[in-house]
């Protein structure tokens, strides 16, 4: 298996984005196998602040040179903040996807929501499985 950083303070979804608490938000991004996989990232289209997420469900997209993918929300709520360095530089998404966040949300069914998502380890375990297929 390739190496990724996959911090282990991060909750994981199978579409590859990764969710971490901050008091009461919760910040959204890609994973490092997300950004390797794409390659050259050259545009991200992210919600509007005040736009309604559902879990699951499609947010954005990200453009690399080689495709198009989805972005898709680990959980439901409201967006409260979006990263618009990314509008002008993108790129930072290859540089360090962790730090590159794409949107803070004020969950609506955090409880629920936030333990059906992926522990760093499981995640780890899910790529490998990819990786092998």
């Amino acid at each position: 298996m390739a190496e990724y950083n996959i911090p282990e303070n991060l909750k994981y979804v199978k579409s590859h984005e990764w969710a971490q608490k901050e008091g009461d938000l919760v910040v959204i991004g890609i994973t490092d196998y997300a950004q390797k996989m794409l390659k050259d990232v050259v545009y991200v289209e992210l919600p509007e602040v005040g736009e309604t997420v559902e879990k699951d469900k499609e947010f954005g997209s990200i453009e690399s040179v080689k495709s198009v993918s989805d972005l898709f929300s680990p959980i439901s709520g409201e967006v409260v903040e979006v990263n618009s360095e990314l509008e002008d530089a993108p790129e930072k998404v290859n540089e360090d996807p962790y730090q590159a966040w794409m949107i803070k949300v004020r969950p609506s069914n955090l409880d629920a929501e936030w333990d059906e998502l992926m522990s760093a380890e499981e995640y780890r375990n899910y790529i490998k499985e990819l990786e092998e297929e």
